[in-house]
């Protein structure tokens, strides 16, 4: 005969298993939202709105997806994200290859359709010329940087990335607030990084791309991947010896409203439907 607490294990592992399937669907959504709105913005409409549109187009899609998928999965959205956090402290190590499995899907996925967007166009679109927003150093780099400079640049901009989003949820900061210096944060790096490289600061940003341009972009993808992870960890080594963290608090923890705030909204949601019309 099993015991009460026996009885309550299965439906606490179908719990669990419930929320880690939200959080993997949560940042598959959130990182094809950021490849939609920043890759689609650089090749749909980058003759229109220049270098200065596509940062905010990323910047923008990454501080509403903060808001919208924060409270569920912490809003990685980014490798290099998830292993920073982790190093830090503040996040689960079981879940590191849910999201970034997540995370890469998300962002082939979104690139696919930015491709087939782009085939609509008169003439067509061939994402093997064209490069479909690919990143890349020497001659796939915009303005021509060399290896040595795209390397430097993009781990220098992800510290600058990952640093921001410690600091932004750390449990000293701020509530509320998070999304908007993550936002405004990536935006400035892509200001600083599109001439280098087109800005990657995420391995699955620059797979989803490379994966249909094919050539360069794939040959060259191991430095957004390697340049990125090491910037990460930068990051989370100065975030544990410089901002002495007070406690672990996760990002997703971070990015919730208050217990008594959202208390304060439901009770005055039902204060509305129970108030005569």
């Amino acid at each position: 005969m099993r015991s009460a607490t026996d009885k309550r294990i299965p439906a606490a592992t179908a719990a669990g298993g419930n929320d880690s399937m939200r959080r993997y669907l949560a940042e598959f959504i959130g990182t094809f939202v950021l490849v939609l709105g920043g890759v689609g913005a650089a090749v749909l409409a980058g003759d229109r709105i220049g270098f200065l549109g596509v940062s905010f187009a990323f910047g923008l899609s990454l501080l509403a997806m903060v808001y919208a998928i924060g409270p569920i999965s912490g809003c990685h959205v980014n490798p290099a994200v998830t292993v920073g956090l982790s190093l830090a402290g503040k996040f689960e190590n079981k879940h590191i290859l849910g999201y970034i499995v997540a995370q890469c899907l998300g962002a082939v996925l979104a690139a696919g359709v930015v491709l087939l967007i782009a085939k609509g166009v008169p003439g067509g679109y061939q994402a093997s010329v064209a490069g479909l927003g690919s990143n890349g150093y020497g001659l796939a780099s915009p303005e021509g940087y060399g290896a040595g400079a795209a390397f430097l640049a993009e781990v220098a901009l992800t510290f600058l990335l990952v640093l921001t989003v410690l600091g932004a949820t750390d449990a000293k900061a701020p509530v509320g607030f998070a999304g908007i210096a993550i936002g405004l944060v990536l935006t400035l790096i892509h200001l600083v990084g599109i001439p280098v490289t087109n800005t990657s600061v995420n391995p699955a940003r620059s797979l989803g791309p490379a994966v249909f341009a094919g050539g360069q972009a794939l040959t060259q993808l191991w430095m957004f991947i390697i340049a990125p992870m090491l910037g990460a960890g930068l990051a989370a080594a100065v975030y544990r010896s410089v901002f002495s963290p007070a406690g672990a608090i996760t990002a997703r923890t971070a990015e919730r409203s208050l217990d008594a705030e959202r208390a304060e909204r439901v009770a005055q949601d039902r204060s509305h439907t129970r108030s005569p019309v």
